[in-house]
């Protein structure tokens, strides 16, 4: 099939009613056909391109970047610690910081995003750090920004702490942590395993942070206390009672009682909690990827350690800091911190695009990438196991190295690259498959979803404590994470009689929403959702013609924009309505494109748009130009730019829709088993 070439004035469509069904004669009529060439000529350009980015090692790795926030507390990070950056780099973040900053003074939370508050007052205070005058023009606009939000007595929680490490506010502004909660027994409405990894690796440090109550010495001229309306040392209870949320008043009732008795407890309890928090920090901070390998709990830990007396030299803070300076990116005018790496996931993605667009299972590029993932297979026990004991290990983490936190979605997409190239066939790879297999049937939680790193780690009334009011202290069973378990199933050769899938599908028909559409919990938004689901879907041979299916597929043709392409905004986890809707971005139209496909649309008009979409926005080296932020760390609050994204989702679309335009199959259909009997282990579901 040819592409369809590029069309004037595409871009005046109006916008249509998402509450009405699209018609074949809405969708503007195509120009003239292209060249069959140029759908060769675009995969072979990305594929080359993406090879040519392979590590010798044999894994893929792009940068990952988040707002201004984590550079921000980079530099907050040397400060306390005492460091001296270098006057180049201390420039660059600078340059970083202040190209980033908004026409109206602010810092977004993600491009073309509105000014967030606690991130303007973070970069305000890391630029007053990095020495520029407050009265630059660039930081008057900002101070001005952070007033009309209402002033910087409105923060985040966390951004509250921050300020209160270096005196801007009181300690006692912050919500009650005490740190004996690290001894509170397991049957507690309140316990460390009842929240999410990165809630525990963020908290436990940060508590005996607030057991200090440090206070990092700055000059006066460095701090932030323009940004107040009224005088800080004034501030106390920030945390306002609620209309209509009796529960998160009863929260805030009791954060209000700690703080009045907090100093009753015996000494001897306090110091034995902190030796139980530093024991539980420090054991996690083994190996060189740092605690939870993301950069809000390796802070914490260091910071902390410092506060116990940890000199630089002692070997847990020195790897602790060095994990740190690691996740530095210094270009040559700008530099910026990531809030972690992403080897195994750009490693697992970047594999299964190059095999759909026609590389070799057998060359040495594909070979070297599986046999650097399977060396990356994690077999230590780690959190997880806390509520799933009999459970054996066999997973694999997000980064170079998180033991303890391996996730269900990067095994899951592992698993799905490994089946592509073919790894079960290989003797020495089967027994290690079976156990990631097993290991993820083993994580599916009791109402039949997946959630990334824990079982039934559900309790949601926990968000209401005054300390989590991000709203992402838990890790639920999401619909993206459940259409990929089911996805890899079906790869195995399950079907919908197998139980686990069962489960799993019952999980997404009542997870759907009213437009058909599902919800991105790690990708923005509604599109990401979507497209997990509907591959599922396809791979556990769900009958694509079902009802409910169908509103899927019409939802996302509903959404297509007027040049070809599929967009959606990260605004979309304020307002709903909005969901499918905005830019067009190249990553989101791969996503939209593969779950229309996945649902036999290959031939359709609106398929044959998006690929020209794609073919006619490459550049010249065989990549695309994404800026928007497409992935989600923690929705409303925390948004990532995926650096590969735009490498290896546009060129997995094209390479499926060439293999299907020409009669053929995709690879994953290539190599599903005809029957999970045919499996070289046994496969053990969750009881």
């Amino acid at each position: 099939m040819d592409i369809i070439g590029n069309r004037e004035n595409a871009s005046t469509s109006p916008v249509r009613d998402p509450a009405r069904p699209v018609t074949l004669r809405e969708i503007p009529l195509p120009g003239p056909l292209a060249p069959a060439g140029r759908l060769e000529t675009a995969v072979g350009t990305a594929l080359s391109r993406l090879l040519g980015l392979q590590s010798e090692q044999g894994y893929w790795v792009f940068d990952l970047e988040a707002d201004a926030t984590i550079p921000s507390e980079y530099v907050m990070l040397q400060r306390f610690l005492g460091r001296d950056m270098r006057p180049e780099l201390r420039d660059k973040i600078a340059r970083y910081l202040r190209n980033r900053q908004l026409p109206d003074g602010g810092w977004p939370l993600y491009t073309e995003g509105p000014a967030d508050l606690s991130c303007t007052v973070k970069a305000y205070f890391a630029l007053k750090l990095l020495g520029d005058a407050p009265d630059a023009p660039h930081m008057a606009r900002a101070r001005q920004r952070v007033l009309e939000m209402g002033g910087a007595e409105k923060v985040n929680v966390f951004t509250r702490i921050a300020l209160a490490i270096f005196g801007q506010v009181p300690w006692r502004t912050a919500p009650c942590m005490p740190i004996e909660i690290t001894m509170l027994p397991d049957w507690f409405f309140f316990h460390l395993r009842k929240v999410s990894y990165w809630s525990r690796t963020v908290v436990v440090p940060l508590l005996i942070l607030y057991a200090r109550r440090p206070v990092a010495h700055i000059e006066p001229d460095q701090g932030v206390r323009e940004l107040f309306l009224q005088n800080p040392e004034n501030l106390r209870n920030l945390d306002g009672f609620c209309v209509k949320s009796g529960r998160k008043n009863l929260f805030i009732l009791l954060d209000r009682i700690l703080k009045c008795t907090e100093g009753c407890l015996p000494v001897g309890i306090r110091e034995e909690a902190v030796r139980r928090a530093e024991r539980w920090t420090v054991e996690r901070m083994r190996g060189e990827g740092g605690i939870g390998a993301i950069f809000p709990a390796m802070a914490n830990a260091v910071m902390a350690l410092r506060v116990l007396g940890y000199p630089d030299s002692q070997p847990d803070m020195a790897r602790g800091i060095k994990a740190l300076d690691d996740l530095l990116v210094e270009k040559e005018h700008e530099a910026f911190c990531q809030p972690c790496v992403s080897p195994i996931w750009d490693s697992c993605l970047s594999l299964s695009a190059s095999l759909e667009a026609g590389a070799s299972a057998d060359s040495p590029a594909m070979k070297a990438c599986v046999d650097w993932l399977f060396s990356k297979q994690v077999f230590a026990w780690g959190d997880w196991a806390q509520n799933s004991p009999d459970l054996q290990a066999g997973a694999w983490a997000f980064q170079f190295e998180n033991d303890f936190y391996p996730d269900v979605d990067d095994t899951s997409m592992v698993l799905m690259a490994l089946l592509r190239a073919g790894a079960l066939d290989d003797p020495r790879y089967q027994e290690r498959i079976g156990a990631a297999v097993n290991w993820t049937l083993g994580l599916q939680s009791s109402d039949g979803g997946w959630a990334a790193f824990d079982v039934d780690n559900n309790k949601l009334h926990l968000n209401n404590i005054p300390f989590a009011d991000h709203g992402a202290l838990l890790d639920p069973s999401t619909a993206d994470l459940t259409g990929r378990c089911l996805e890899f199933l079906g790869m195995l050769g399950f079907d919908r009689s197998f139980e686990p899938a069962a489960r799993g599908l019952e999980f997404l028909r009542k997870e759907q929403e009213a437009d058909g559409s599902w919800y991105g919990r790690w990708g923005v938004n509604y599109l990401y959702g979507t497209w997990s689901v509907l591959m599922g879907l396809r791979q556990i041979g769900e009958d694509m013609r079902a009802p409910y299916v169908r509103r899927a597929v019409d939802w996302l043709l509903s959404r297509q924009n007027g040049e070809g392409g599929w967009g959606e905004s990260c605004y979309t986890y304020f307002d709903s309505s909005l969901g499918g809707r905005g830019r067009s971005t190249p990553s989101q139209t791969a996503w939209a494109l593969l779950g229309l496909m996945a649902a036999g649309e290959e031939h359709s008009r609106a398929v044959r748009r998006g690929i020209d979409y794609l073919v006619s926005n490459q550049l010249p080296d065989g990549n695309w130009d994404e800026r928007l932020f497409t992935g989600t760390g923690f929705p409303r609050v925390f948004y990532l730019l995926y650096h590969g994204y735009s490498q290896y989702f546009p060129l997995w679309a094209l390479g499926v829709y060439r293999r299907l335009s020409k009669g053929g199959r995709m690879r994953q259909d290539e190599m599903r088993l005809p029957s999970p009997h045919r499996l070289p282990f046994k496969v053990v579901p969750r009881t």
